[in-house]
């Protein structure tokens, strides 16, 4: 008979032939240092955490994680965001894999990660919780490591943010298909070309809302962005903030 899927901390069993303790995954997950990792319930609330996460959030230990949900963690649109993040995967029974998010570390530290939340199902289908990960990205390869073309264009990136970039006009100017490119960029960077132009974009916004006092709609369009809409839209869903928001805690911080 399948066994099914647990969330809770006993076995996972993968039909039938599979046992794993979750605390000898617990063990596991507490050696990924850039990596946070946990299972939640059917609500969204935390079962099982790793110690990477535990210190992200500034607390002392797990019991001040398990069975709380992050918005009852994080105050504001740092716990918000990942709540409705669960919801959404709990609701339609679909993953979220490798979204592009700038989250903080205690105290006030900006990361950029890639976040992969997965739906677990029981025997007959139905979602009993969820299981993910949020990896801190690597820091860039040696400049000696990288293709002279595609050194030119990601020096070319970091200056010419604002212009009208995109995945396949950045490959046209180092020379190469797009599938090769990608292929180095994510060796490279650890993201996709259109998360890294998204990434340089929203590194440069939350820079210049913390040093210049330029209005966020000007701060948009020098960030390549057609609007302040879209450029508020892209930065609350990377960062779980607004820029309004952004600013007045990087000043206060």
């Amino acid at each position: 008979m399948k066994k099914a899927v647990s969330a809770f901390p006993g076995i996972i069993s993968n039909q039938g032939t599979l046992l794993v303790d979750v605390r000898v995954i617990e063990q596991l997950a507490d050696l990924m240092h850039d990596t946070a990792f946990f299972i939640k319930d059917v609500s969204g609330r935390y079962l099982v955490v790793n110690q990477s996460l535990v210190e992200r959030h500034g607390l002392k230990g797990k019991s001040q994680m398990l069975g709380r949900r992050p918005c009852d963690v994080c105050p504001g649109d740092y716990g918000r965001i990942p709540t409705e993040q669960d919801e959404q995967v709990l609701r339609t029974n679909q993953p979220i894999v490798e979204r592009l998010e700038l989250f903080w570390r205690r105290p006030h530290v900006p990361v950029w990660g890639l976040t992969s939340k997965l739906p677990i199902r029981d025997a007959r289908g139905q979602v009993t919780g969820l299981i993910g990960i949020s990896k801190d990205l690597a820091a860039p390869v040696s400049q000696d490591d990288v293709p002279p073309k595609v050194a030119r264009v990601l020096r070319y990136l970091e200056t010419a943010y604002d212009d009208p970039v995109s995945p396949s006009s950045l490959a046209r100017k180092a020379g190469m298909p797009a599938a090769r490119f990608a292929r180095i960029i994510r060796r490279i960077h650890g993201i996709s070309p259109m998360q890294l132009i998204t990434k340089t974009r929203i590194t440069v916004g939350s820079r210049l809302l913390c040093e210049t006092a330029a209005s966020i709609a000007q701060i948009a369009l020098d960030c390549g962005f057609a609007d302040h809409s879209a450029f508020t839209r892209t930065f609350r869903a990377i960062t779980g903030t607004s820029p309004t928001e952004y600013r007045r805690q990087s000043q206060q911080g």
